[in-house]
């Protein structure tokens, strides 16, 4: 992050320094990532404290990019504190432990999360960069693991396979627990990938991402293992909800809110008789988690800005029957939407 960046969240946070021990904090802020460590952002610039574990490390990767880095802990980074009176921290991801060994420590706190929100809601070049190559990487896994898919497996067979297949296209890791559901799973949004085996003619619904320098992405398809001829409704709300995912990427553009994004597949589901059965947000902000902002909901007030990086993902869940959604990483760029996702085929794909 340049220092300019830098400078201007700590003016925004009111605070006279910041302190921040979130994992996906301090990669935001210093470039580096670590399980442990703090980051102290003050007036004077912003400093990394890392212990033995990291400190090397830290100390190649981050020289010439203005971020101090220093050896120590937890009382080295209050070391740093000295003399402040108001520090920032996140208070959405502080413990209360936490909150009140720094109390106790005499620190008046403030939430500096105001401040960090509105700076990642937008992402610069390098971000999309490290976004687009986890997307790339993610479609390169799914389109390697489809030809691969037996009957018989189970959801959780497949799910540690393509999450093979994503590690050996080079991602760090998945952005959350794949989701893989056969049939009537399909209908929990949120299935906890397990034991269900594989059947002819089931619909398989994967819900799945990596990481890549950080960095998430997010995608969902939905297909069918094989055609038993007895799947007319499901192909027909699979229809309507690739219209809705699709209608999003035409109508959506700058200006509007999450709220209008999220009515533009809600308003066409609805009109099919299917609202009530998509039961779930249209989307959410992609980053170095895989839930940011901003929020594309009934109640999303976040305006959708150039440099926003967010999801597309209708869905429609019969309870006990079968559940449908499809999901793209998506950016707005000059004023429209744009998709990651170029690789994988949105039309049904019936294996």
């Amino acid at each position: 992050m340049s220092a300019e960046n830098l400078r201007k969240i700590y003016s925004e946070s009111g605070a006279e320094a910041l302190y921040l021990e979130q994992d996906f904090l301090r990669t935001y802020l210093t470039g580096f990532y670590s399980t442990d460590g703090y980051v102290i952002l003050d007036g004077d610039g912003c400093v990394f404290v890392a212990d033995m574990r990291y400190f090397e490390a830290a100390q190649r990767a981050l020289e010439g990019s203005g971020v101090a880095v220093k050896e120590g802990s937890y009382s080295e980074a209050l070391g740093l504190l000295k003399g402040k009176k108001k520090i920032g921290i996140a208070f959405p991801f502080t413990t209360a432990a936490r909150y009140l060994a720094l109390q106790k420590e005499g620190f008046e706190l403030s939430d500096c999360m105001p401040a960090l929100k509105k700076a990642m809601l937008y992402k610069d070049e390098r971000e999309i960069s490290l976004i687009q190559k986890a997307c790339e990487i993610a479609e390169d896994g799914f389109l390697a693991t489809l030809p691969e898919i037996r009957e018989g497996m189970t959801e959780s067979e497949v799910a540690g396979l393509l999450e093979y297949k994503m590690r050996l296209f080079g991602a760090s890791g998945t952005s959350f627990d794949t989701i893989v559901a056969f049939g009537e799973n399909g209908s929990v949004p949120h299935h906890e990938t397990g034991m269900r085996k594989l059947k002819f003619g089931d619909p398989v619904l994967i819900d799945f991402g990596c990481k890549f320098g950080g960095y998430c992405s997010d995608c969902t398809r939905t297909f069918l293992f094989g055609d038993d001829k007895k799947h007319e409704e499901f192909k027909e709300i699979y229809a309507h909800v690739l219209t809705a995912h699709e209608l999003v990427k035409e109508k959506l553009v700058a200006g509007m809110t999450g709220r209008a994004g999220d009515a533009i597949a809600r308003d066409y589901l609805e009109s099919k008789g299917l609202g009530k059965y998509f039961t779930h947000s249209l989307g959410h902000g992609i980053g170095l988690q895989i839930h940011e902002y901003p929020s594309l909901s009934p109640r999303g007030e976040d305006t959708i800005e150039n440099g926003m990086v967010f999801s597309d993902e209708p869905g429609v869940y019969l309870a006990g029957k079968i559940g449908i959604r499809i999901e793209d990483s998506l950016m707005m760029k000059d004023g429209k939407a744009v998709s990651f996702m170029n690789k994988t085929q949105r039309n049904l794909v019936i294996l």
